[in-house]
């Protein structure tokens, strides 16, 4: 193993020095694209990867320019396709916060060297070769699917027949991730197995001599690698059958774990930034717990109790990973992968790769097939999404730290050999279980406060957690404003800035519960992500300003609520937030009338170190209530929140001088349409020294105040 880690590394290193840099390549050098296999059409955009003339890789963001286009986009392979464009240079955003999706560490991931846009392109031509024309029978093999099976078994079929998973349903993707079965939909060793085995007794039954029959697979396995969509757990099945089969036919047998090596290596080599992908770790991680397991796994002949081990040692050997990279994993995992693994292995998948050839070659058998099949299949998923909808399923401490995730690894090598030695179960359980507990119970030693106003764009949404987790308050979930377009530009999955942005960053910082939420009014930049909070969030009570509750903005909010029954209540000036820490008082509104952004509430924060105001969309009319009739809690404020995302209606001369923060936030989004901060008030926050921090260009901001008072931002 020593040496096989120290030659990856090398190959690892090399590819690294060796890579281009790339500041060495503008954008404006590239005068012309052509599409890999990894891109995907939503609404009128194309994003994916293409290698330009100058010989690179680049991340693309093409806005198709009609309809016309787009028709032809969606029915044809874009592999191979080259267009000529006027490129520039994609802007630039911060990342979201620390746990959201990192399009940097993306991109680099694939190879590529940066990210352009396009908006200007013409069509060339379809560069002939081996890529292409194996995108080109993969693109044909899904719309033969999506016309010959039922619509409800299309997306089913499409995952584990050819790899693309575009087409499930939201519903049955939760479902899977809270029953911790996702890699069911992943083409992996198991799925490569079934198709050489039925391949090779095809052939033999059919008088193919064996070992004609080896090297005809030995072909044949890379042209399914293609098919079946080329991600990390394929190539990595593929090749180790690859390698077990040369190595057999050249009477040279080489061990599972001498092949699994070799791949791992061929992998580095031919494409060394794949390591940074997720999916290879989990893939080559899983494998190497059960090949280097086997003496575990012999500890039961029973069919039951191997499987149970099977899952037991790959979901010890990935959950510090899966913590790190997603933040929270299946509790009941175990018993759904004993119950769904066999299912889908032996049943369900061999029914997809025995219909798929019927149905080019008998439609009626086929047909008959599907008509057996589907409501059976239909009730399977309906009781997949009834188990995955009970309560207490996931666990979600927060992200580890490095050091953290390396101690559990250790722990649960040590727990692995003291096993196989047979040492006493209790120390053994208990090695294994320290990381674990420490990681469960850190939050409720954090002694610091912490606020984040989170980078949601063009909207607000501030997380407040309390020492020792004794309360977490969510201020506004931000939200998008929806404008109608033509139908071919809408998206088939639309943003959401609830479940992308929000939800991550809760989970991230191991937040399964928020005690309050708050609405400052009813603006969809404020408020349109709680629906999305609520489905993956349990949230105690809902704080409203009065006289916001029946508006139309709310409406899918109102439903989720009503649904989950969920206390609402209505505050204004003067009702409390109890807290043993902080004042925390709403001093806004005074009044039950709601007239929109001046009857946001205000939640005053306020203890011996700290004060702080947070006011929604308060505009010119409300900031002057609050500095007349509350003078005395708003000046000399630690941070003020500026209202309406620093708009010219709001941040008065007045208001700004009575408040006098330290540092002022500006929730706006990066180049917003209403170029918020207003140049006005950015003039009056520079004429009176307070230094200020926007949320678009400076990304999400940490505040974090010690026991002691010491007050700490963090912009990231």
């Amino acid at each position: 193993m020593l040496t096989i880690t120290i030659i990856s590394l090398g190959f690892f290193t090399f590819f690294y020095v060796n890579h281009i840099n790339p500041e060495k390549v503008e954008h404006k050098d590239v005068k012309t694209i052509t599409w890999t296999d990894n891109y995907r059409i939503n609404g009128r955009f194309i994003r994916g990867f293409a290698t330009s003339d100058t010989n690179q890789k680049w991340y693309v963001q093409l806005k198709i320019l009609n309809e016309d286009d787009k028709d032809y986009f969606s029915n044809n392979s874009l592999t191979g396709l080259e267009l000529q464009v006027k490129v520039e240079k994609a802007i630039e955003r911060p990342t979201s916060h620390k746990y959201a999706f990192d399009i940097e560490k993306y991109i680099k991931s694939h190879g590529a060297i940066g990210q352009i846009a396009v908006e200007e392109y013409k069509m060339l031509t379809l560069k002939t070769g081996f890529r292409t024309y194996m995108a080109k029978q993969r693109f044909k093999l899904k719309q033969h699917i999506q016309l010959t099976f039922p619509a409800s078994l299309q997306a089913e079929a499409e995952a584990l027949l050819i790899g693309s998973r575009e087409s499930m349903p939201l519903d049955l993707q939760d479902a899977y991730l809270t029953l911790g079965i996702t890699h069911l939909f992943a083409i992996s060793g198991l799925h490569v197995a079934l198709v050489v085995m039925l391949l090779y007794e095809v052939m033999v039954r059919l008088g193919v001599r064996r070992e004609t029959a080896n090297w005809l697979l030995i072909l044949a396995l890379p042209l399914y690698g293609f098919i079946a969509g080329g991600a990390p757990s394929v190539w990595r099945a593929v090749s180790v059958t690859e390698i077990l089969l040369i190595s057999s036919l050249i009477n040279n047998k080489l061990i599972i774990s001498d092949a699994f090596s070799l791949s791992f290596i061929l992998f580095l080599f031919s494409s060394p930034w794949v390591v940074y992908q997720t999916g290879f770790q989990l893939s080559y991680l899983a494998a190497f717990s059960l090949i280097f397991s086997s003496s575990l796994l012999r500890l039961s002949i029973n069919p039951l109790v191997q499987s149970f081990l099977i899952t037991a040692i790959c979901q010890l050997m990935v959950y510090p990973l899966l913590i790190y990279q997603f933040y929270e994993i299946s509790l009941s995992s175990f018993l759904a992968n004993l119950l769904f693994v066999p299912l889908f292995s032996f049943v369900i998948l061999p029914i997809n790769i025995f219909v798929l050839p019927l149905t080019f070659l008998s439609p009626v058998i086929s047909n008959i097939i599907f008509r057996i099949y589907e409501p059976l299949r239909i009730w399977l998923d309906d009781f997949i999404i009834f188990l995955g909808a009970l309560p207490f399923q996931m666990w979600n401490p927060r992200q580890p730290e490095l050091w953290l995730v390396v101690t559990a690894y250790i722990s649960i090598f040590t727990f692995f050999i003291l096993v196989e030695n047979k040492s006493k179960i209790f120390l053994s359980l208990c090695i294994l279980f320290a990381p674990i507990i420490i990681l469960h119970l850190s939050p409720y030693f954090d002694t610091k406060t912490r606020i984040t106003y989170l980078n949601v764009g063009q909207g607000d949404s501030i997380l407040i957690e309390m020492p020792k987790r004794e309360k977490v308050i969510l201020i506004d979930t931000g939200g998008l404003l929806r404008f109608d377009q033509e139908k071919w530009m809408e998206s088939e999955n639309v943003y959401e800035v609830g479940r992308q942005v929000v939800v991550p960053f809760l989970k991230g910082r191991g937040i399964s519960k928020i005690d309050v939420m708050i609405l400052s009014h009813a603006d969809a930049d404020h408020m349109e992500g709680a629906e999305e909070i609520l489905q993956e969030i349990k949230v105690e009570e809902v704080h409203i300003t009065p006289g916001s509750y029946e508006e139309d903005a709310m409406k899918d909010l109102r439903e989720e609520i009503n649904k989950q029954r969920i206390s609402v209540f209505e505050k204004g000036a003067g009702e409390v937030i109890e807290s043993s820490y902080y004042q925390l008082i709403y001093l806004y509104p005074k009044d039950v009338n709601y007239e929109g952004n001046d009857d946001s509430l205000v939640l005053y924060m306020k203890n011996a170190y700290f004060k702080g105001l947070f006011i929604g969309d308060l505009e010119s009319n409300g900031e002057r209530v609050l500095a007349t009739e509350y003078s005395k809690q708003i000046e000399g404020q630690t941070i003020l929140k500026l209202g309406h995302h620093g708009s010219k209606t709001s941040s008065t001369q007045l208001f700004l001088e009575k408040a006098n923060p330290k540092f002022a936030i500006v929730s706006a989004g990066l180049n917003n349409r209403y170029g918020h901060p207003h140049p006005e008030v950015v003039e009056r926050l520079n004429k009176l020294d307070i230094p200020y921090f926007q949320t678009g260009k400076d990304g999400s901001i940490e505040v974090i105040i010690t026991k002691k008072g010491e007050v700490t931002i963090f912009p990231h």
